[in-house]
């Protein structure tokens, strides 16, 4: 492994916390923090550090375990244990709560907005899934719930340029939604983790998935047309997702978090041992049998378990990581090849 991941900036975020998420704003000016301290900081570059420019009034009662900003930048949703989604609006210099979205009988675990900004999706320990719409007026109305997982859903993320849903479940699997008649339904799931599914991540094009498992390893999946060799066989005339590669053997416990570099196409990964690491996938293997090999690995990227990992959107090699030590850390990769 020559390609190095160098420590630009490490800084307590939430004291006296566990950080659970970072998420960038779309231009990447803008890094938000949550965790159990039910606090959400916005932090930005200023010279050779990194200041806290907004703290978020407290709009929860208990922790936020996961943050997300509208395509256009101009919100942020947060899904706290108190079943709630809080939706964020700048207002001036500020940050104010606009609305916040009731209706999951239990802790609201992910948040996440489709690429139009018209909808939104959120996962709760209630088992389900919820599709918000958008209004030009800025009012949000449940248009569905879905219960297809059997436990927990841990994870939702919206493929980049579809309205296409995943979720990610305690009951180890991932399930794929559409919108049919006027409703949405599951048109897919994917079986193949022994233990909870974390964390999902599509890639850049949207024709793969990658997942994260307390079993410890990263599945990736692709997108097969009933024509493709791969889905072959299928009366169905719906694409078929495939696992086209295990990650298994680089991780000593959970994977907490993935995340698929839009310039670079690297995977990251947070994990349980406390480590974070880069995966790098062979431009010459068979795409029906993808080979990624391990870049980078830092054994001690943080003092306690990595909760979460986020690229730069705009600056390639450039990742976020934060953890149950309260802190938050900025890399920079770099690659010998």
């Amino acid at each position: 492994m020559k390609d190095t991941l160098n420590i630009l900036h490490k800084f307590s975020a939430h004291p006296d916390s566990r950080c659970w998420y970072v998420a960038w704003n779309p231009k990447g000016t803008l890094l938000a923090s949550c965790g159990g301290d039910r606090a959400i900081r916005l932090w930005a570059r200023e010279g050779d550090s990194w200041e806290c420019r907004f703290v978020l009034p407290e709009g929860h009662q208990r922790t936020i375990r996961k943050l997300a900003w509208s395509p256009c930048g101009n919100y942020l949703a947060s899904a706290s244990f108190d079943a709630t989604t809080c939706i964020w609006g700048k207002k001036g210099d500020d940050f104010e709560c606009l609305t916040v979205l009731e209706g999951h009988e239990n802790e609201v675990k992910c948040v996440s907005w489709a690429p139009s900004g018209s909808l939104l999706a959120t996962c709760s320990r209630d088992k389900s899934v919820w599709v918000w719409e958008v209004d030009e007026e800025d009012e949000y109305e449940c248009v569905s719930v879905v219960n297809a997982h059997t436990q927990d859903v841990k994870h939702v993320v919206w493929h980049p340029t579809q309205e296409l849903l995943a979720s990610a479940s305690y009951d180890n699997t991932v399930r794929l939604y559409k919108e049919e008649d006027d409703d949405w339904v599951c048109k897919a799931t994917l079986e193949g983790h022994t233990a909870t599914v974390w964390s999902l991540a599509f890639d850049p094009s949207g024709q793969r998935l990658a997942s994260c498992s307390d079993d410890r390893t990263v599945k990736v999946w692709k997108e097969c047309q009933p024509e493709d060799e791969q889905g072959e066989g299928s009366a169905s005339t719906d694409p078929e997702w495939k696992c086209v590669c295990t990650l298994s053997g680089f991780h000593s416990r959970a994977v907490y978090d993935i995340a698929w570099c839009r310039q670079t196409g690297l995977l990251a990964t947070a994990c349980a041992d406390d480590g974070v690491r880069i995966f790098n996938e062979d431009a010459n293997s068979n795409p029906h049998q993808t080979i990624f090999s391990l870049s980078v690995h830092v054994p001690k990227a943080h003092n306690q378990d990595v909760n979460c990992v986020a690229w730069h959107p705009k600056e390639a090699g450039i990742l976020a990581s934060c953890s149950d030590d309260g802190e938050i850390a900025i890399w920079s990769y770099h690659s010998e090849a």
